[in-house]
């Protein structure tokens, strides 16, 4: 088994910060690549983040409303 980072995307060219609303996927619970992993709020609007592998969510490194930059990691994610 080996761990990947998820990195937070950029999802607005004008936009490098934003808080998290919601996790979509609790520690322990499996994410298929691609899936909605979390959402988050920016300044314009509440955007799905995905998860970059699948498997299994070890470990969430921002809690809601905490803010979370463009590159910074925000899950690690245990796959197979």
């Amino acid at each position: 088994m080996s761990e990947t980072r998820v990195v937070m995307p950029r999802v607005s060219e004008a936009i490098d910060d934003s808080y998290v609303v919601e996790w979509m996927v609790e520690v322990g619970g499996t994410v298929a690549e691609g899936g909605v992993l979390l959402r988050v709020e920016t300044d314009k609007a509440i955007v799905d983040i995905p998860s970059t592998a699948s498997g299994r969510l070890v470990q969430q490194l921002a809690a809601v409303d905490d803010e979370i930059h463009t590159g910074n990691d925000i899950a690690v994610i245990e796959t197979d």
